[in-house]
């Protein structure tokens, strides 16, 4: 190879290494400068809205986003309590730049300061309730609390409370944590409504406690385990339950009913609404990246999908989906009574409720 060969290679690969050191040092600086960051955004999420086979509202929402925008979407899963927990022990030093969770617990990472203000795009067709009036957070997905039965192995869900301290269901139930699970404490806060109060309904969940298998820090674990017959009845709700009984036949969803009332044919089955929210975290590493995804997970298509891929209900008034899902989950809730709870009762009393919880199950 003539000398001059040499030389013309050399040039290029002088200008990456310097380019290489440069990154390096920049990386070492930490914060948006770091070029491999940039493009980059972390999302902490309760579960529920990603596919068991990557076909969930969450893995083609962040497909799309990328393939829009260029931003990576860095995603991190756990049950609801557990991800602000996770944001409350990084505070000094964040690491996520979008919280995704259930309430109580977006109010509960609202009170401790995790989320900074940001009203997204198209959050103005999302009802009052569903949003912090100061903008912290808003819901992106609407979801409502159920529970799940094996179909295969009972005939018929039961209709009440009561039922579930049958012998039938000894070993054969289990609910996730209160205090750790969205939907766990969603237990809690049905039994204290459906019962008429605290009391009454942890005098309930002891005795239920004689059939509970024990504890579980994520609901969506415990639904294969009513497909497969593990279980016969476990607590969940109804986006998530939907959306995986696409892939387990043996999936039925059903709402307990008021115990007292169960021998009245009018007492109706209860629940309440338990939104997917969503807020930008305070000093987030990629603010503006995280900006954009929540304006993305709001916006008019994102929010068409939700019942289409994700078996949800949208967040926007304006979306009125009429898919086979969206009718099939209309069908669902008929004739299912949607009380509202006390968020801010919740948010205050809920480390009480869980302790109250605690010592009366021996958990």
């Amino acid at each position: 190879m003539p000398a001059h060969a040499h030389s013309r290679h050399l040039a290029p690969i002088a200008a990456v290494i310097g380019a290489l050191a440069l990154a390096g040092s920049l990386t070492a600086c930490g914060g948006d400068s770091a070029a491999s960051d940039v493009k980059v955004v972390t999302v902490y999420s309760a579960d529920g809205l990603k596919g068991e086979n990557g076909d969930g509202w969450y893995d083609r929402l962040f497909k799309d986003f990328e393939k829009q925008t260029g931003i990576k979407v860095e995603y991190v899963e756990g049950g609801s309590g557990e991800m602000v927990q996770r944001a409350v022990r990084e505070k000094t030093n964040p690491q996520a730049d979008v919280l995704v969770t259930l309430p109580p617990f977006i109010q509960q990472a609202d009170g401790k300061g995790l989320l900074q203000k940001y009203a997204p795009k198209g959050s103005e067709q999302v009802d009052g309730a569903d949003k912090a009036a100061d903008a912290t957070w808003t819901s992106i997905v609407n979801n409502y609390f159920g529970f799940v039965y094996d179909k295969k192995e009972l005939k018929q869900a039961p209709t009440t409370w009561n039922e579930l301290l049958d012998g039938t269901y000894e070993n054969k139930l289990q609910y996730s944590t209160p205090g750790v699970a969205g939907d766990g404490t969603a237990v809690l806060i049905k039994a204290i409504h459906d019962f008429g109060g605290k009391d009454a309904a942890l005098a309930y969940l002891k005795k239920l406690q004689a059939n509970n298998v024990g504890p579980s820090a994520s609901t969506g674990k415990l639904v294969p385990k009513v497909d497969k017959g593990e279980l016969l009845v476990a607590n969940g709700d109804v986006q998530m339950n939907y959306a995986q009984s696409k892939d387990m036949p043996n999936l039925g969803i059903w709402f307990p009913r008021a115990t007292d009332k169960a021998a009245d044919a009018a007492g109706k089955p209860t629940t309440f609404a338990l939104p997917y929210a969503a807020g930008l975290v305070t000093k987030a590493p990629h603010s503006e990246n995280g900006e954009k995804l929540l304006d993305f997970m709001l916006s008019a298509t994102a929010q068409r999908q939700v019942s289409e891929i994700g078996g949800g209900f949208s967040a926007r008034k304006d979306v009125k989906a009429t898919d086979a899902n969206a009718i099939a989950l209309t069908k669902v809730m008929d004739g299912v009574e949607v009380f509202q709870p006390d968020w801010s009762d919740i948010d205050k009393n809920l480390t009480t409720y869980v302790e109250d919880w605690k010592s009366a199950t021996g958990s």
